[in-house]
């Protein structure tokens, strides 16, 4: 247990502990743009890595809640939308991904910029993480697991916050109108008639993200070691 509470940290400060605060700019300001990107992807990878392994190898118990068909279904029928947000996300071009600040850049970038699924959330990869931590969270009541899935729960919370954070400081100016016309939690820019919702630019990101889940779910004892049916 105290294994992965150290890994699980681990892999939170690599993550938010470099790429958000201060230290971000003292490592490129010593290694250069790329020389820092390519740290902290090792360190991503490493530390990712060793979480993954340490999940696979420790015995799934004791168990803060039992296991029960019930919660099974949770993640069976919220991933779907994972698959959406995730599959969807790498379709349309997003100024909060890494070297993609420039596209916000002259007359209506933001509004062109804000379609399909970011209409929805500007962040669709950390949501994707989210419900797929939480729903699995929710399954699975062993400590190790509660512990493994949270890791990555607060991950995708807190990545789209300092992500906002970090373009705002960054870019000034030019992330206001698209900040204005998006939102970070998904609907909220619709619900309060700042974007809209258009089908037609959803169907291509539902229809992958479908295929994607069905995938995902025949071949889950294959990727998680449990089968689904």
């Amino acid at each position: 247990m105290l294994q992965m509470l150290f890994a699980g940290v681990l892999f939170l400060g690599t993550h938010l502990g470099i790429s958000s605060t201060s230290m971000r700019g003292r490592l490129v300001a010593t290694l250069g743009e790329r020389g820092y990107l390519l740290v902290y992807s090792l360190l991503a990878l490493v530390t990712l890595s060793y979480l993954i392994w340490l999940y696979g190898e420790l015995p799934r118990h004791p168990y803060l809640w039992l296991p029960d068909p019930g919660l099974y279904m949770v993640p069976k029928i919220v991933m779907p939308l994972a698959m959406i947000f995730l599959l969807g996300g790498f379709m349309v071009r997003n100024p909060t991904t890494v070297g993609m600040e420039g596209s916000l850049q002259g007359e209506g970038a933001a509004e062109d910029l804000a379609r399909g699924v970011t209409r929805i959330t500007r962040h669709p990869f950390q949501w994707s993480v989210v419900l797929w931590a939480g729903t699995h969270l929710v399954a699975n009541g062993d400590q190790v697991s509660v512990v493994f899935f949270t890791t990555f729960l607060v991950l995708g919370l807190l990545g789209g916050v300092l992500i906002d954070r970090k373009k705002a400081a960054a870019l000034g100016a030019d992330w206001q109108p698209y900040a204005q016309v998006t939102s970070n939690v998904p609907f909220l820019a619709i619900l309060s008639g700042r974007n809209r919702l258009v089908l037609r630019e959803l169907i291509a990101p539902v229809a992958i993200g479908l295929v994607g889940y069905v995938a995902l779910f025949w071949g889950h004892d294959w990727v998680a070691g449990v089968r689904l049916y």
